[in-house]
């Protein structure tokens, strides 16, 4: 039995596209607020926010690379 391709439709493909540009948009403006904050607690949260958003940018960008994806 042939495995099925990875192909990604032209409109996954945009749809990816601007979840990449969302998440990356939010990690770089609240990198930027963190770095404005004088609150260390408060700076922990927000960069741990960050990292959130930078993680969910290379899961986006492993995704349009074909690497394999191992689901939690």
């Amino acid at each position: 039995m042939e495995s099925v391709p990875h192909i990604i439709s032209t409109k996954d493909l945009a749809y990816i596209s601007d979840m990449f540009e969302w998440n990356f948009v939010a990690s770089k403006g609240i990198y930027h607020f963190a770095s404005e904050v004088e609150n260390e607690s408060f700076k922990d949260l927000l960069l741990e926010v960050a990292r959130m958003h930078a993680i969910h940018c290379r899961f986006l960008l492993s995704i349009l690379q074909g690497e394999d994806i191992d689901e939690e």
